[in-house]
């Protein structure tokens, strides 16, 4: 006959289940299938335990969602920036960020969805303030260049997530581009025919985008 305990707290039986793990398994369903395919049946059977335990760890499936979101907020807030120069430090918090962006898809979009992109976003937009002003930039500039290399990590990840979920496209652009499309630059007509690099591209263009923010002051209305 089981105990009084092991009736209260079931996962007991099979050895110990704790609080981050119930998460952690969360995590990896939402990531790998979206939030609507969070139950709490289908989580007990990740994990070999009862409903019942889940319950115990992290209450109702709301609550669990509310668990999720703080965790996500605690994960994407953690960017440290390499390098030496302004540029480079700035230009590496970027590509954490679109990293970020993109290895949790289903928990962003599941931040979003609750309410709490700008709290998402703040301790990136802080991580970038702190970079620019060592870089010498203040006031509306400062703003400026904070919001414009974060305009740019979300626009070139939702670019990027299009370009995944779009159907085969016909004809495709190693079709479009030739001599006549080209201007007569077959160069540029083998290149941009050719299949795109997403990192590649990203590093390139915020490169750019960071050398104009920093060097030629460049801001709305220049």
């Amino acid at each position: 006959m089981k105990s009084e305990e092991t009736r209260t707290h079931p996962d007991r039986e099979r050895g110990h289940l704790d609080r981050e793990q119930v998460l952690a398994a969360a995590t990896a369903l939402v990531k790998q299938h979206g939030p609507q395919a969070l139950t709490m049946r289908k989580l007990a059977a990740e994990l070999g335990t009862a409903v019942t335990s889940i319950y115990w760890h992290v209450g109702n499936r709301e609550s669990l969602l509310d668990a999720l979101v703080e965790r996500t907020l605690a994960d994407l807030g953690a960017i440290h920036p390499t390098g030496r120069a302004p540029d480079r430090r700035i230009v590496s918090v970027a590509r954490a960020l679109r990293r970020q962006l993109r290895d949790h898809p289903h928990l962003v979009a599941m931040v979003h969805e609750r309410g709490l992109t700008e709290r998402m976003f703040l301790p990136a937009q802080q991580v970038l303030v702190h970079e620019v002003h060592a870089a010498g930039l203040r006031g509306t500039r400062a703003a400026d260049a904070v919001r414009a290399v974060q305009v740019h990590v979300v626009g070139h990840v939702l670019v990027e997530r299009n370009r995944e979920r779009a159907p085969v496209q016909r004809p495709g652009e190693e079709e479009l581009w030739g001599a006549q499309t080209a201007e007569q630059d077959p160069a540029l007509a083998r290149a941009l025919a050719r299949p795109v690099d997403p990192e590649a591209l990203f590093t390139m263009s915020v490169k750019a985008l960071v050398s104009g923010l920093l060097h030629t002051g460049i801001g709305p209305g220049t």
